[in-house]
């Protein structure tokens, strides 16, 4: 076995009120992949952080081949050769990608001191091969995929001999195609000797790609296992705390009559002839391939965009709706699956964005009852187990998890009848998406019509009613859950002639 080439022994770090991690320990050897999986708040960012040279540790001692070093900044990480790529990539859209991955290291000419452009590019070229990528370093970013972006991410922490790299939630924007992708180059890197670090709420990206798996639990290391040695209900016991003997709690509701009825709505280029219906009480599954229309049919229920053709009914009564704020007054909600372009202010506090959905609620002669707001804030807080110090926090200083959780928070304080969410627990770890599970069963229980956009099979199968299929942005199937399967489902995304996998992209 070969020695650690990078190690970590009894790290803490506090910020006030907060110990956000304590006592950690970590080895990384070279040339494995190891996956560190832990809820929302276990430590996981700051543990990045630490390595990466953003937070000095307070207690503790790294060390790098098997000698003591300190990390005080981003500098220091990358002479060790460690290097991280994100869920969100942090790249400039309008420099090309040989500039991309050379920014703050070009190669320059020794007497002119000009860019050597044309070895720049030559070596951009050889790095993006080197991981299979197939695109020219010319390009500029902005007309990349995700995919093809952290690719690019990859080859710039290569051109620097990264020897360490960590990926943070790599696969969360991916579709299933993109993310094998990203496997083989991540095996690739493995079999040349980089050491990955591999940060994913994602179970199938452990035992597809991780060699060993560390658990953090409260800001504290529970244990590392061999992937062949560890179970799915053991690593989830060690995320959790606790038995999970329920991970889809479904609530025995009495469906009552319809409250939605869409019928024939079409709009050119994205979705045809889409006819279903929702009953209070119900949980709806609107699932298929990304691309097959889902979101976009969401959308024009809710006013973000239009549609040609077709009519909404909301308890019988036909709509006219050409904004949100019209769906948000006759009582439909919408949470988006962008969180942060479209779901939360960033920069404003927890308390203002719960209230934002229904002002109204919280307002008397033109004045906000701050209080009130706050209070709202703490109930909802607690009862989704949103982890923040206070109600002041800002959505930003929240993790994806927790941002996830706000916005559902924010959806209850309105006054709604139907409720579309769209993919709800992207991003959110095992035990808080049992939480919202619970919470959607309850507001079922309470009369909700609820539409939820999901392209998880075990979370359409294990929460909903009924499933509405959507193919190439028509409905090709209507099912009711409790009387299919996963693999009936997956034909009808992906068409009988295809093979099917465990997970619609």
């Amino acid at each position: 076995m070969s020695s650690p080439i990078l190690e970590l022994r009894g790290i803490t770090k506090t910020f006030p009120g907060v110990r956000a991690l304590d006592n950690v320990d970590f080895t990384l050897r070279p040339g494995e992949i190891h996956s560190i999986m832990g809820e929302n708040g276990a430590g996981k960012s700051t543990f990045i952080k630490i390595i990466t040279g953003v937070y000095t540790a307070d207690e503790g001692e790294i060390l790098c081949d098997g000698h003591p070093v300190k990390i005080r900044n981003t500098k220091d990480s990358q002479k060790l050769g460690i290097a991280a790529i994100y869920q969100h990539v942090t790249s400039y859209p309008d420099l090309s990608v040989t500039e991309n991955i050379f920014i703050g290291h070009e190669q320059v000419r020794p007497f002119t001191r000009k860019i050597a452009w044309k070895e720049m590019h030559q070596r951009a070229s050889d790095l993006l091969r080197q991981i299979g990528a197939q695109f020219d370093p010319k390009v500029k970013m902005e007309t990349l995929s995700v995919a093809q972006q952290q690719t690019v991410e990859i080859a710039k922490a290569l051109s620097v001999n990264a020897r360490i790299i960590i990926m943070d939630e790599p696969t969360a924007p991916l579709t299933n195609r993109e993310s094998e992708e990203l496997y083989r180059i991540t095996e690739n890197l493995r079999d040349e000797g980089v050491a990955v670090i591999f940060i994913s709420h994602r179970m199938e990206d452990m035992f597809r790609l991780a060699d060993r798996v560390t658990v953090f639990r409260d800001a504290k290391y529970i244990s590392t296992w061999d992937k062949q040695d560890v179970t799915h209900t053991q690593l989830v016991q060690a995320m959790v705390g606790r038995e999970i003997t329920q991970f889809f709690p479904k609530r025995n509701v009495r469906i009552r009559e319809e409250v939605l009825r869409v019928e024939g709505l079409s709009r050119r280029g994205y979705f045809r002839d889409v006819s279903f219906s929702l009953r209070k009480g119900e949980i709806l599954a609107l699932t298929g391939l990304v691309g097959a229309g889902r979101t976009e049919v969401c959308e024009s229920i809710y006013g973000i965009t239009g549609y040609d053709q077709g009519k909404i009914f909301l308890e019988g009564e036909l709509l006219s709706i050409s904004h949100p704020k019209e769906a948000l007054a006759k009582g439909i909600g919408y949470l988006p699956e962008d969180r942060h372009s479209h779901g939360l202010v960033m920069d404003w506090e927890l308390f203002k964005n719960i209230s934002l959905s229904n002002l109204r609620k919280f307002s008397s002669y033109g004045w906000l009852n701050e209080l009130q707001e706050r209070k709202t804030a703490q109930q909802l807080g607690g009862r989704l187990e949103i982890k923040a110090s206070c109600v002041y926090d800002r959505a930003v200083n929240l993790s994806g998890g927790n941002q996830q959780k706000v916005i559902v928070a924010k959806l209850l304080t309105a006054e709604l009848k139907v409720l579309i969410l769209d993919e709800p627990t992207k991003g959110v770890d095992v035990g808080a998406k049992t939480a919202i599970f619970d919470i959607m069963g309850e507001l079922a229980e309470m009369g909700y019509g609820i539409i939820m956009v999901s392209s998880e099979m075990p979370e359409v199968l294990g929460v909903s009613d009924r499933t509405v299929v959507m193919k190439e942005g028509r409905v090709s199937a209507e099912l009711e859950t409790g009387k299919t399967t996963q693999e009936e489902i997956l034909q009808a995304a992906l068409g009988a002639q295809q093979e099917v996998s465990g997970h619609a992209e």
